[in-house]
């Protein structure tokens, strides 16, 4: 039998044949005493009956109810959607089934959010929740205020939806929807008049009620009202102006902060409108885009004016926050979003709600804005790349964290369309990865609330046959934190340079290496023997392949040989000794093989020079180091562009005070000593324990036994998080090819403090720091002290016996006979490693 509740007035509870548990009330009105007229009824009518009653208080209007009257929350608005929704649902979960609750108005909402989507979106995740525990909740919302769409989506969702109207202090309910209720005249409005109502029935009088009522035509989203006001008004003196942007960058940008406030230097209201013209939907435009625009904003109004005329345009569009929480609401997914949110869920909910990301459907007015934005891009390449909330700021980089997704943008207008909201769900699944979720974690970021924006972009370079690329590509620092030679200026800066795309530059490569730029002194080499020039330099060129729309890798040479519209030799230089042995092989025809230097580049063209003055530009403005990503395009080696695609904080922790290293004597014992080749600044630090993979014995193993020393690992580091902590091992930490190194994932070691990679050049070993890649930018930003220890060579000096004197760790994770005789953890009290820049030494013993 159907539960049937009253509103208070009596003779409307016949007109609707009454509320039912689990009924969502929406009033529509003039002003919010309208409101608190019904709610008085509504809520004396529920103590009568001895309900519980809840009121919801968040709006800046005067409170519905006297304080004491009924319980009160009060949530904050202030902090946005997911905070506000989470609360809000938290809240109805611990009252539990059929409490009444009032709710203040939801138009104050728009104070706080600045758009329509989201009040929609929040009515849409509360109001099913309310209607499974078989509550009745009161709402309000005021007319002529929201779009249609708004109105559209509430009325779709909610059960009751009634009009109120007041009209020469008379009051009149008029029901647009009452869920699986009907009478004869029910939709008629309704005078009331104390518990009693009157159907207006006669056209005469419904005539003369709505000739009174004021309606108009569609309204814009509050969001798209605001900002076009700001771009009506460009005339109002500056005072004005200076508010208006800061309201908008808030609503764009972010709360107060660092970078905030370095774009309030730089950005100017007109600057703000440009951007908020090339959203899509609503809210932040995310810590990437923040940084890249900042960033050009910053070189382009150089008192000099030395680099506008090297910047590539550019003309990205940014996908707002909202439309993220958007996708989840709309495909009913916000319940494992709160989940996930709480300790218990934090993993196991994620990985629910990472594959339902990958699967889902977007709004048709946010689908519309998706295909005009690439009927603009055309067949151009794009790039999907993530910009969260707090991703790029001071503190937390998210280097690698999340997904860049290569459109090829080629085929028919819906397989281009189709592949752009595909890796669009691939960026939003991103935010649900394992290392994503471990580093929100470790950084107290995990409750916090990381709102997923993205960046679109034209991808950087020129079409070359079937394959598209820029001329080179890389990352750059303004301060140089890897020193191998004692006259390296460190705050020149330095780069890690490739030929074509970027990706090379970013991720550890197998077998490969990128060149590293010290902007010092450009022409500088790493410490390469003349005859290993060609195996430490790049082998191979990522592109994107237009025949097969796909990112790709091929064999520089063959990239080499297109036609560039540039002299190749800018570049590569011809490899002579390869060709001639070559041709003593019999390879006559066959064209002389290249190295990827890059030397007539760092020689003969001013590109060092520019990019080393646009980091110290940077850097100075940031007051901070900066980190880069970027792009270059030639058509002469004296005219060419820079597409200045990232800019982020550097987190460094300095150089540090000197520490003058005791020299070792002759006789005397140590585990490691070696000159430069080290990274992270003086240090003096005593260890707890030491991890050490032995060289021989890791070689040993089979490729499955190797994945299970990562595994390994990672259990000690964090078994012994709270010690300090060094892992010694056989060529690349990190690497993804066992056989280059030992494969551990970021998050297995982020608790170490020394990560030392030994070469082993006969074994295939070789240490890679991989500067500026994203595995670089973790253990920077982690505060981990990096060595390469080429064992055998000049001034070097490694003894893994030195460990056998200090006792070995016994626990079952040691245990695994497979593994043990590959892996040994010590306890070393009393061991300390020590390193000075000036003097280029590191000691530990």
């Amino acid at each position: 039998m159907v539960q049937k509740v009253s509103t208070g007035i009596t003779g409307f509870d016949h007109t609707i044949d009454g509320l039912r548990l689990g009924d969502n009330v929406v009033w529509q009105v003039d002003h919010i005493d309208s409101y608190q007229r019904v709610v008085r009824s509504y809520v004396d009518q529920a103590l009568s009956d001895q309900r519980r009653l809840v009121y919801v208080r968040f709006g800046q209007h005067e409170p519905l109810l006297e304080d004491g009257f009924v319980p009160v929350y009060h949530v904050d608005a202030s902090q946005g959607f997911e905070y506000f929704a989470t609360e809000v649902h938290r809240l109805i979960e611990e009252e539990g089934p059929e409490v009444f609750y009032v709710f203040d108005c939801l138009t104050d909402l728009l104070e706080q959010w600045c758009s329509d989507l989201m009040i929609g979106n929040f009515f849409k995740v509360c109001c099913p929740y309310l209607y499974e525990l078989d509550t009745v909740a009161y709402f309000a919302l005021t007319r002529n205020v929201h779009t249609y769409s708004t109105i559209a989506r509430i009325r779709e969702t909610t059960q009751v939806l009634l009009d109120l109207y007041s009209v020469d202090q008379h009051h009149y309910i008029h029901p647009i929807k009452v869920w699986e209720r009907y009478s004869p005249t029910m939709f008629f409005p309704h005078l009331i008049k104390g518990d009693q109502v009157k159907s207006i029935t006669s056209s005469s009088e419904a005539a003369a009620l709505f000739g009174h009522i004021n309606r108009i035509e569609e309204r814009p989203d509050y969001w798209d009202a605001l900002f076009q006001k700001a771009a009506s008004d460009l005339t109002i003196k500056d005072s004005e102006k200076d508010k208006m942007k800061r309201k908008l960058m808030s609503l764009l940008i972010g709360e107060q902060s660092r970078m905030f406030e370095l774009c309030d230097r730089y950005f100017t209201l007109a600057d703000i409108l440009r951007i908020a013209q090339r959203e899509i939907g609503t809210g932040f435009i995310g810590g990437k885009s923040v940084g890249m625009l900042l960033a050009r904003k910053i070189l382009v109004t150089d008192p000099e004016d030395r680099f506008s005329s090297y910047l590539e345009a550019h003309d990205s569009f940014y996908i707002g926050s909202d439309i993220f929480y958007t996708y989840i609401v709309q495909n009913g997914w916000w319940k494992d979003r709160v989940y996930q949110k709480t300790e218990a869920g934090y993993y196991p909910y994620a990985e629910k709600l990472r594959k339902k990301l990958q699967s889902g459907v977007f709004p048709n007015h946010i689908k519309e804005q998706f295909t005009q934005m690439l009927a603009y891009f055309g067949q151009s390449p794009i790039i999907v790349r993530s910009s969260s909330l707090l991703e790029d700021n001071f503190g937390n980089a998210f280097a690698g964290k999340y997904e860049s997704v290569f459109c090829i943008n080629q085929g028919t207008p819906e397989q281009r369309y189709q592949a752009f909201e595909d890796a669009i769900r691939q960026v939003y699944a991103s935010t649900m990865n394992p290392e994503a979720l471990e580093y929100r974690l470790n950084r107290g970021l995990a409750m916090k609330d990381e709102q997923m924006a993205i960046l679109v972009q034209r991808v950087s370079g020129d079409q070359y046959k079937d394959y598209f690329f820029p001329h080179l590509a890389g990352v750059g620092n303004s301060s140089n934190l890897y020193v191998w030679d004692k006259d390296v200026d460190m705050q020149a800066g330095m780069l890690r340079l490739v030929f074509g795309l970027g990706t090379r530059a970013v991720d550890r490569t197998v077998d490969d290496y990128a060149r590293i730029v010290t902007l010092d002194r450009p022409t500088r080499k790493p410490l390469v023997h003349k005859e290993d020039e060609k195996k430490f330099s790049q082998q191979a060129v990522d592109l994107l392949s237009l025949r097969d729309g796909q990112l790709t890798s091929v064999q520089a040479d063959h990239v080499l040989s297109q036609v560039l519209n540039v002299d190749r030799r800018l570049f590569a230089t011809i490899d002579h000794l390869a060709g001639m042995r070559l041709r003593e092989l019999g390879y006559q025809d066959q064209p002389d093989p290249h190295i990827l230097d890059f030397k007539r580049l760092l020689k003969k063209t001013a590109f060092p020079q520019l990019m080393k003055a646009m980091l110290k530009r940077l850097s100075d403005v940031y007051a901070y180091p900066v980190d880069i990503e970027f792009t270059g395009n030639f058509t002469s080696e004296d005219a060419f562009k820079i597409n200045l695609v990232q800019c982020r904080p550097l987190q460094t922790r300095g150089l540090g005070k000197n520490v003058p290293i005791k020299q070792r004597l002759a006789d005397e014992d140590c585990l490691i000593e070696t000159t430069g080749h080290f990274m992270g600044g003086n240090i003096r630090l005593p260890l707890d324990y030491i991890i050490h993979v032995d060289v021989e014995r890791y070689l040993d193993l089979t490729e499955q036994n190797k994945y299970a020393v990562a595994r390994q690992i990672g259990q000690l580091t964090r078994y012994f998080k709270d010690k300090t902590i060094m892992l010694i091992g056989p060529g690349r930490w990190g690497t993804s090819t066992p056989s280059l190194g030992v494969p551990v994932h970021f998050s297995e070691i982020q608790h170490v403090d020394v990560i030392c990679e030994v070469a082993s050049p006969e074994k295939g070993f070789e240490p890679e720091l991989s500067y500026g890649s994203h595995f670089f930018q973790d253990m920077v930003e982690s505060n981990i002290f990096y060595a390469a220890v080429f064992e055998g060579s000049e001034g070097v000096r490694f003894d893994p016996n030195y460990l056998s004197r200090y006792p070995a760790v016994k626990l079952d994770i040691m245990n695994k006979e497979e593994t043990k005789q590959a892996l040994t953890c010590v306890k070393v009290k009393g061991m300390e490693l020590q390193a000075d820049i000036i003097q280029q030494l590191l000691i530990c013993r």
